[in-house]
């Protein structure tokens, strides 16, 4: 069997990688939120809905991030999708949280 080996210069994208990084963050953020709400019967502080908030100002920077970095030429696009991903699943849960909260 030919052992083939394809040498590149490509990178990752440093703005792909921040956007990954800021819908772990989300996402962290979001399940402690989620879990010790479930845990206090839903009488949570006031502090939780600020943490939820900069939470989605985390998740549209991390969107606007991954979608800039994908534009970039000749890199790795691994973590921008990623990033995309994370940051809109992290968007997803909160409008359904905010749906079911306003309509519940």
């Amino acid at each position: 069997m030919k052992k083939s080996f394809m040498f590149t210069n490509k990178e990752h994208t440093l703005k792909g990688i921040m956007a990954t990084i800021l819908g772990m963050i989300s996402i962290a953020s979001l399940g402690y939120i989620i879990v010790n709400s479930y845990r206090n019967d839903g009488q949570v502080p006031l502090q939780y809905g600020a943490v939820a908030f900069l939470t989605m100002l985390f998740a549209f920077a991390g969107i606007v991030l991954g979608v800039l970095s994908k534009s970039e030429r000749d890199k790795f696009y691994f973590f921008s999708y990623l990033g995309i991903v994370l940051n809109v699943l992290v968007l997803a849960a909160l409008s359904v949280i905010l749906y079911a909260g306003a309509y519940a």
